[in-house]
């Protein structure tokens, strides 16, 4: 769907205008973004200017799109699976509701035409954008994907398989760790 209502003023402009930083704090990080590179937003919570939640709500402004914190919403598990995780991942989507043949879909990035057409075409629906943090974005596909980051693994198998017995997988067929052979012993 067209994103509506956008404004051409800048990140850096819509919050000294809701009074969010000074001008101070904005020229501090514009030099920091100039030196470093890096989005200004991320740089403003970084030095502790904003919050994440200030970013997003600033961002809804500048692109038209609307604001909708995850914690405020109710979602159904069969909507996630209508997106592979590593594509939710990649765009940073979560789904949220169907109506019809209309997804509303919450994304850290709502201009990214791309990711939507993409999810348009997986899903075979209109998307419906609402502008959401990175974090709860994050969190929301931790919690409803079964992956090494919601299994609690984080990045780290080798560590959890080092714990399994493999030789009792082959005579048995059910994995035992290490922990629970030798309380068998």
């Amino acid at each position: 769907m067209p994103i509506r209502k956008a404004t051409k003023k800048r990140l850096g402009e819509i919050l000294l205008e809701k009074g969010s930083i000074s001008k101070g704090q904005l020229d501090k990080a514009l030099k920091l973004q100039k030196k470093q590179g890096g989005l200004i937003g991320q740089i403003l919570v970084k030095l502790g200017y904003v919050t994440e939640e200030e970013i997003v709500t600033a961002l809804a402004t500048q692109f038209g799109c609307p604001y909708l914190p995850l914690s405020s919403c109710e979602i159904d598990p069969e909507l996630i699976k209508l997106v592979p995780e590593n594509v939710a991942r990649q765009y940073y989507a979560v789904l949220i509701d169907k109506i019809g043949k209309v997804l509303t879909v919450v994304m850290a990035d709502p201009t990214n035409t791309l990711a939507i057409k993409d999810l348009e075409y997986i899903t075979k629906c209109k998307i419906r954008v609402f502008v959401g943090t990175a974090t709860e974005i994050r969190e929301t596909i931790n919690h409803y994907y079964k992956s090494e980051k919601s299994l609690g693994l984080d990045g780290k198998p080798a560590e959890h398989l080092a714990k399994v017995d493999f030789r009792q997988v082959a005579q048995q067929g059910k994995p035992k760790t290490k922990e629970e052979k030798t309380e068998d012993d």
